[in-house]
């Protein structure tokens, strides 16, 4: 099993000033992860949950703070 030391992580394209995430894959899951704190919780999800996701971001249907 590899660790999350050992993946390529990508730093979001969307970066702003203090809000950025970065992107991992392992096996079958994508990773998610603060760029701030590489000790942060990891969110895995798989193939169905990621598309979720980024659908949801395009659509703008997962709101702001």
């Amino acid at each position: 099993m590899r660790t999350h030391l050992d993946l390529q992580w990508q730093k979001s394209s969307f970066c702003g000033s203090s809000a950025c995430i970065e992107i991992a894959t392992a096996d079958q899951s994508r990773l998610m992860r603060d760029s701030k704190d590489k000790n942060s919780p990891i969110l895995a999800f798989d193939a169905v949950a990621w598309g979720s996701f980024i659908a949801g971001v395009k659509a703008d249907r997962l709101g702001s703070r």
